[in-house]
Order: C-alpha cells, then structure tokens, then sequence
C-alpha cells in the first residue's frame, strides 16, 4: 500500500483529483484545510455547490446513506464531492466496518465521484508507519487513498505562524512566533484562532508588529482546553464541573472515543509529572524531561501536587475501561457519565 502525505494530495488536486481518500494523522486543522480546498477545486460553480458538495456528519453516518450520497450524478458538471468528517474507525465493529466496505467497493461504479472521509486525530489504529501500517488501514486501502497529516513543529510551524500574521497584516519575529507555539501549544487550530486574535488587537492599537508582551497579555495557554477541565473535575470528584466540560465538547460533537483518549492524555501526563515530582526534580527539570513547555508544566504540577499517585491511576484504569465498553458496546457519552460517576 501506498501512502501519501498531504503535500502530495496538495500537488494531486492542481492535476485534478479522482476516486476516494482517507485522510488520517494527528494534525486535525491541515486536514479540515485540504478538504475545504479540495471542495473549492471541484465546486468552481458555487450555483451548484448545493447538489455538488455533499457533506456527512460522523454522528449520523451510516454505509447505506454513503451510498445514496455516492449515487446520483454531479449537476452541471464533470465531479462532485462527497465528504464524512469526524469519523472514528476505531469505535466500529467488525460487521460496520464490513459494511462499510462493501460500500467503498461500489465507488468504482460511481466514478463521478471524490470521496473523503476525514478520519480525526487518534480514531482509526495506524499500526507502526511507514513500515508496518494496521490491517484496518491496510484495508481501507484497496478503496481509498491514505493522506497521512502529521504534525509540524519546529521552523515550519513557526513559519507557518508568521505567514498567518502576514496574512492579517501584521509582522512578527521568528522568536516571538516560537514563543507563542512554546506558550500555547502546537495545535495550528488554537494557533491560527491566537494569531487572528492578536493581529487585530495589535492593528486596534494602531500597530503592525506583535511584541512578546502582546502574546502575554492577550494569548490564551494551550491548558485551558475542555479536555483538560474534563480530567481535572473527574480527578477531584466535581460532578457538576465535569458534566458541565462534557457538556461543552458534547455540543461541539467530539467523538467519545476521541474524548477518552484526550482525557486518559492528560492523566497520563499527570502521572509523568507525579512521579517526577516524588523523585525531588523541579519544575524546570520536569519541563525538559518531558519536552513541555514550562507554563504548561507548572499548572500540571500544581494539579499533581493535590492528587494521589494512586488516584491517578485508577483513574487511567477506569479510563481504559470506558475505552474497552465504547469498543464493545454503543454506548456513546454514557460511559464517560459512568466514568464521571466512577471516581
């Protein structure tokens, strides 16, 4: 099997694209960024996006409405599109995921079709890439595509960082784009909602350029996801506080599966900075063990600090144990509720 990455569907929608794709990986953002510009390649004629950019939402997806969306042929025009955003492969049974094939067989039979399904961040098993890929990625294969999206880092995402300040008419230095990605996180979603927010502040002041002091004053800190309020409320017993983040994410549609693997992260990150905590390292120390940046370090290592290694880990227990429930059963956001009401 062949698997591409998204630079390479970027160069393949310039020549034109053609049959399905399966777009998976960490970086959630690049891949809600190929899609819209794979949307805009094939709907050139917005009249007739209506009939020719057929959307699937991941909650109510079922094979046989792929189907009837695969089925009826693009309105004035060569193509269409047909997208599911927000699948999770990794919480289907096998009898789904055979449907769901043989459903991926018959796109040969509607050729007029680009098919994407937009697999997010941690919901279809990956195996060991490149080398060693999963079966079930293997599998999908033989109908779709694979587009790999990874994470950037390093010089590009800061980069990437200046290009968006550029684009809202502001400058910022290389270090300070570093600096935002070392207190806010690598998520170019949180990234990209920062920069368009400190660009019209800076311009409100009358300026052009970002300053450190900017980021500091107006820069929201990547530790204040839902995510992160979920584990914490569940790990102090604060029902209300913990009904209310699922709340928040369960509007928003977050996958339950990708919500337990969100929360189990940062109790698992919670436990790393426990133990280290035990063995007497400061928070700098922890910080560069754990290649975190130190804002975020020490917001985890006053949380940890309260809590029990013992908690912590029944907690990934029971964490582990609501994964293994969702896997066998459907039973959705109620075995969060039941992981809420567990601990």
């Amino acid at each position: 099997m062949e698997i591409i990455r998204e630079d390479v569907f970027r160069k393949q929608m310039k020549k034109g694209l053609s049959g399905g794709y399966l777009f998976f990986g960490e970086e959630d953002y690049l891949k809600a960024f190929a899609l819209k510009s794979a949307r805009e390649s094939i709907c050139v004629d917005e009249a007739f996006a209506l009939f020719n950019d057929v959307r699937l939402d991941a909650l109510d997806f079922t094979p046989s409405g792929l189907l009837d969306a695969l089925m009826p042929p693009p309105m004035m025009g060569e193509q269409k599109i047909v997208s599911v955003s927000g699948l999770s492969i990794s919480s289907m049974k096998q009898a789904e995921l055979d449907e769901l094939c043989d459903t991926l067989s018959a796109l040969r039979d509607y050729d007029y079709n680009v098919l994407i399904l937009s697999v997010p961040d941690g919901g279809i098993e990956e195996g060991s890439l490149p080398k060693r890929p999963s079966g079930i990625l293997t599998r999908l294969s033989e109908y779709l595509t694979p587009v790999r999206f990874e994470s950037i880092s390093g010089a590009r995402l800061a980069g990437w960082v200046g290009k968006h300040f550029e684009h809202h008419g502001v400058t910022a230095e290389p270090a300070l784009c570093q600096y935002l990605i070392d207190r806010c996180g690598k998520s170019m979603y949180h990234l990209s909602n920062e920069t368009e927010k400190l660009s019209y502040y800076v311009l409100e002041q009358g300026r052009t350029a970002v300053s450190r002091a900017d980021v500091d004053l107006v820069a929201v800190p990547e530790v204040s996801s839902d995510a992160f309020a979920l584990a914490n409320a569940i790990l102090d017993g604060n029902y209300a506080d913990a009904m209310d983040a699922l709340s928040v994410m369960r509007f928003r549609r977050v996958e339950p599966v990708i919500i337990l693997s969100e929360v189990s992260r940062v109790i698992c990150d919670l436990i790393s900075v426990k133990a280290l905590q035990k063995e007497g390292q400061p928070t700098g120390e922890i910080s560069r063990i754990l290649k975190m940046n130190e804002y975020k370090t020490r917001l985890y290592s006053a949380k940890a600090s309260g809590k029990t290694m013992e908690r912590l880990t029944r907690a990934v227990e029971l964490c582990s144990e609501a994964d293994l429930s969702l896997k066998l059963s459907p039973q959705g956001y109620l075995a969060i509720e039941k992981l809420i009401a567990c601990l």
